[in-house]
């Protein structure tokens, strides 16, 4: 089956003419033109007004129900979210029962998106059960296709466990994947700690639980010569941390929740769970130094950190509920329209594309004539309303149900499958 998209914007650093208007020409999955004044009889013509066409979004963190808890997420409605959010490639947190964390729950992942129009890419549990002591067999998960090793949700209190999971990584150059937070500090806290925190009668949870992981995961990995991810960084004091190891020459990268800049502690709205988020909306320096840290490189990757959580996990007494939202089919929408005018669109695109697949040493698809074709196709300016409708997911955890937000996912292509959002048009 023949696609003729017409008149769309090329927003792609690699591609010669990136920012020009042309036609892209898609036969049987595969670019076969590119160029003006294509005319293809019987071809499938798309036209849209403020088209734009990138290589396939690559989202580096989110969570999959299934298996073991369908009743949040299955495979088949996270395929959907995601596709509808812009996502071709999505690696898969290892927490979910069971556990990945053999070579079965690996090749699982793999067997039930083989030629969907979206791929799992399953990210392997680093210590067994994701409990922080004894390592998973990191060697056998890489052959089995585990693109990285997180305990996922839970980071790796312990220094010694986390050394060795860097030692042994570099055998293979595999990637460790840990978000920073000192447990011992963080206990207990509901919101970033602050004035809000004080005000509410809330346990805050202070910037420096981040930080001083960072610092100590830095150290570990200046030692080990090992190369390791932080995923979903939120603080000023973390920022400055990586962006200097980075100068060093540490084997480091970082990500951001796209979340992360749509609030602040003090816009959240009191005691409502949507809100609730790990890491916390944190201040304004730290939302500043975050968009510093976009601009300069510092940051990597832009990820959706789809969680989704059942009524029961929510709706409770905030101290009791479930930290996390759902990202995936809001994230492009939400990081553009929360960073604009301070980086660019192509900024943005890289930071959902390229960067992601640099992190895990992935290959990185090609928007060229004779290539299989693994694209994105999104208007920037384009206004939509996500409600409980349009909402693809399983689940309802969302602060953006009921918003009006800008940059809007036409659809994707990938696998030879065309998958168009029904919100686009709605």
């Amino acid at each position: 089956m023949k696609y003729l998209f017409k008149e769309v914007t090329i927003i792609d650093s690699a591609f010669s003419g990136t920012g020009e208007i042309t036609n892209i020409l898609i036969n049987d999955g595969i670019i076969e033109q590119i160029g003006d004044s294509l005319e293809v009889p019987g071809a499938n013509i798309i036209e849209e007004e403020g088209l734009c066409c990138s290589i396939g979004w690559f989202d580096l963190s989110a969570y999959v129900g299934e298996p073991g808890f369908e009743h949040r997420e299955t495979i088949e409605s996270f395929i959907k979210t995601a596709a509808y959010g812009g996502f071709t490639e999505v690696a898969c947190l290892p927490n979910l029962y069971p556990i990945t964390q053999s070579k079965g729950s690996v090749e699982y992942f793999l067997y039930r998106t083989n030629n969907q129009s979206v791929r799992l890419h399953p990210i392997a549990a680093a210590t067994h059960q994701t409990e922080g002591n004894d390592l998973t067999e990191l060697l056998d998960l890489h052959a089995a296709g585990a693109v990285a090793y997180s305990d996922g949700l839970k980071p790796i209190q312990a220094a010694g466990t986390l050394l060795k999971t860097l030692e042994y990584l570099k055998i293979f150059g595999g990637v460790l994947l840990n978000r920073p937070e000192n447990a011992s500090i963080a206990t207990g806290g509901q919101i970033h700690e602050g004035l809000v925190s004080t005000q509410l009668g809330l346990k805050g949870i202070p910037a420096i639980a981040e930080e001083v992981q960072v610092q100590r995961d830095l150290q570990l990995v200046e030692y080990s010569k090992g190369r390791i991810h932080f995923s979903q960084i939120s603080t000023e004091g973390s920022v400055h941390a990586i962006r200097a190891a980075k100068k060093r020459g540490l084997n480091v990268t970082c990500d951001m929740a796209a979340h992360q800049c749509a609030f602040i502690d003090e816009t959240i709205l009191p005691f409502d769970t949507s809100y609730k988020v790990a890491p916390p909306f944190r201040s304004q320096q730290d939302r500043e130094a975050l968009l510093e840290a976009i601009e300069d490189g510092t940051i990597d990757a832009i990820v959706s950190a789809h969680i989704p959580w059942d009524e029961e996990s929510k709706e409770l007494e905030f101290d009791l509920a479930e930290p996390g939202i759902i990202g995936a089919q809001t994230a492009f929408s939400i990081i553009h329209q929360s960073i604009e005018p301070t980086s660019s669109l192509a900024k943005v695109i890289d930071l959902l594309s390229k960067g992601p697949r640099k992190v895990l040493s992935l290959p990185i698809p090609c928007l060229a004539e004779g290539q299989k074709a693994n694209l994105t196709f999104f208007n920037p300016t384009k206004k939509w309303v996500f409600t409980s409708e349009s909402n693809a997911s399983l689940s309802q955890n969302s602060p953006f149900l009921g918003s009006e937000l800008e940059g809007c996912v036409y659809g994707t292509f990938f696998n030879n499958h065309f998958t168009l959002n029904p919100t686009y048009s709605s």
